[in-house]
């Protein structure tokens, strides 16, 4: 099996090469960009298994590089990141991003968290019998296909991406609607609930997506 390969597009040679290290000892095969512009041509050339993207690039931006990624692709991207205001970090987040990690950080953190989005390029729940494969944007009951429109696709993957987190509504409408929809934000209900038809065993009693009352929504579907 040929190891995961990971593309770097950092500025700072240093802390690139660090990550590199670190990387390369756990097995990974790595590439370095330097800015934006050279990031996304090794991107093309390479076809990494995962992007570890600075925001602060010269030139392209950390932020326009997720957009031109995620225009064409589902590849994982951790972003690398000194702004810890949540509205920078939502906002990185509502560009594709699958996570992030906050400037100055520790290199085995990354590798943790490096692991963590690898394993949710194709996430499996023995105890409700769902698969959601991001590599083939399929999801499967109990081993049966399941045919899910764009949004409802988008719906299940933000929510399941991170498990722990309970979304408000208005979360879940700039995630997966986009910052630009000014409709009623109870829309989301609706798709939330043609989603459990289709991939809850009991939609009346799901176990997938849950209800958090006066709150919003959560992802269920790993409890074991």
């Amino acid at each position: 099996m040929h190891p995961k390969k990971i593309l770097i597009v950092e500025d700072e040679q240093k802390i690139a090469d660090v990550i590199a290290s670190y990387l390369q000892n756990a097995g990974y095969e790595t590439v370095i960009a330097n800015d934006g512009e050279e990031g996304l041509k090794l991107y093309s050339k390479e076809h990494p298994d995962l992007v570890v993207l600075d925001l602060m690039l010269p030139g392209l931006s950390g932020e326009e590089v997720c957009k031109a990624i995620r225009a064409t692709d589902t590849t994982p991207i951790i972003m690398l990141t000194a702004k810890a205001a949540e509205d920078e970090i939502i906002g990185g987040l509502n560009l594709g991003a699958d996570d992030y990690v906050i400037k100055p950080f520790s290199p085995r953190q990354l590798m943790a968290r490096v692991e963590t989005v690898l394993r949710r390029s194709t996430m499996v729940s023995n105890a409700t019998g769902l698969v959601i494969n991001r590599d083939k944007r399929d999801v499967m009951v109990d081993g049966i296909s399941v045919n899910l429109t764009p949004i409802e696709y988008k719906l299940l993957e933000t929510l399941a991406k991170f498990s722990e987190k309970t979304y408000t509504r208005d979360e879940l409408v700039c995630f997966v609607l986009g910052d630009d929809y000014d409709g009623y934000d109870r829309t989301i209900d609706t798709h939330i609930k043609n989603l459990r038809a289709k991939i809850e065993k009991d939609p009346k009693n799901p176990k997938v997506i849950l209800t958090v009352h006066g709150v919003g929504y959560r992802f269920g579907g790993w409890k074991t």
